[in-house]
């Protein structure tokens, strides 16, 4: 069994036919968590995971691109985001929701900071500001947080080191870093604070080995295994749009990459998701 701990099956890439990709999954025996980014797509997650007896999950949250308008323009993502507040009583009346098993996601992006008559400081006190109100709704309903990070073209630490900082002034949350890509050394910072640190598809890919060492050197008790699609596909689908089955290809290479099998990875990662998230 595996789960995968980020998927985005309520996105847009999957619109005409997420039923058959979740089956393809759960045939599989692999279990997934749908993650909202904003209020349309965590109020998506929340009514697919409720046509499933068992198996799919949802988490709600407002992702930081989406507090300003703009346009997303990489490789594998092209969309225009709408800007979007936060507001608490619409979130806290979705978190409760009986197949919700986390907050999130939410955090800091600062890879993208251009907005059109806002300041560099402007837009990233608001990603903050956003963030704490989140890390409270977590706390007041007693759930877990998924985690985006992602620091500047300059600077790739910089929104890692803000977060940690965050984090440290609010004791006793849980959570993980989903799609982690920093160093070992912040990835050790997350753990001392109790968070457990998520792998995609990107350790598959050939120009990976730094993200690979941070991989081998974590201890495999802190890491949960994800996707993240539609994105991300992992080798041997680097390109396509991606699915919550091939999350089997990223436990494949964590148990590579240290050396062990691939049953002892997918064991221990599924134990760490079901003790995390409570499911």
């Amino acid at each position: 069994m595996l789960i995968d701990s980020h998927s985005h099956v309520n996105f847009n890439a999957f619109k005409e036919d997420h039923d058959e990709v979740i089956k393809r999954a759960l045939d599989k025996n692999i279990w997934l968590i749908n993650v909202g980014s904003q209020y349309s797509t965590s109020e998506r997650a929340v009514k697919i995971a409720e046509n499933y007896p068992n198996g799919v999950f949802a988490a709600v949250g407002l992702h930081p691109i989406h507090l300003e308008e703009g346009m997303v323009d990489e490789e594998e993502a092209q969309f225009k985001t709408v800007q979007e507040d936060f507001i608490l009583e619409n979130y806290r009346l979705l978190a409760r929701q009986s197949k919700v098993v986390a907050i999130g996601e939410t955090g800091l992006d600062y890879y993208r900071l251009d907005v059109a008559n806002r300041s560099e400081k402007e837009i990233k006190d608001r990603q903050k500001k956003v963030f704490r109100e989140q890390l409270v709704l977590a706390n007041e309903l007693n759930l877990p947080l998924i985690f985006h990070c992602r620091g500047s073209k300059e600077n790739p630490e910089d929104a890692y080191k803000e977060m940690l900082e965050i984090l440290s002034e609010h004791k006793g949350l849980k959570g993980v870093i989903h799609c982690f890509g920093s160093t070992l050394e912040i990835a050790q910072k997350f753990i001392d604070l109790g968070f457990y640190i998520g792998f995609t598809g990107i350790i598959t890919f050939e120009k990976a080995q730094k993200l690979q060492e941070v991989v081998k050197n974590l201890p495999l008790e802190k890491i949960l295994v994800e996707t993240d699609c539609p994105y991300l596909a992992p080798e041997p689908y680097r390109g396509k749009r991606n699915e919550p089955m091939y999350v089997e290809f990223v436990a494949r290479k964590i148990a590579e990459i240290k050396g062990t099998d691939f049953d002892k990875v997918a064991d221990v990662t599924t134990r760490n998701v079901k003790e995390l998230f409570k499911i």
